[in-house]
């Protein structure tokens, strides 16, 4: 069921989530309960959300924490490539 509801918000924030919405072509209503349906989604039902295929694909491309010079150990690579 649909309800009214009334925000009181910066005219300018107003003016670019209307085009955001335009430009998504979806209205300003249903953007904001999009948004707002994600901040109070269920922990379970969070936990279940399928990855994308390319989120997917993407996973491990970023170098993990651990590893703290990389300009060294490529140095050292190169030194023991061309030596």
């Amino acid at each position: 069921m649909d309800t009214k509801l009334t925000l009181k918000l910066d005219k300018g924030v107003i003016e670019r989530a209307k085009d955001y919405a335009k430009h998504n072509q979806t209205s300003l209503s249903q953007l904001i309960e999009n948004y707002l349906s994600s901040l109070t989604v269920n922990p379970e039902k969070k936990a279940k959300r399928k990855v994308s295929p390319l989120v997917e694909r993407l996973t491990g491309i970023i170098p993990d924490e651990g590893v703290k010079d990389y300009r060294s150990e490529y140095y050292e690579y190169l030194s023991k490539k061309y030596s």
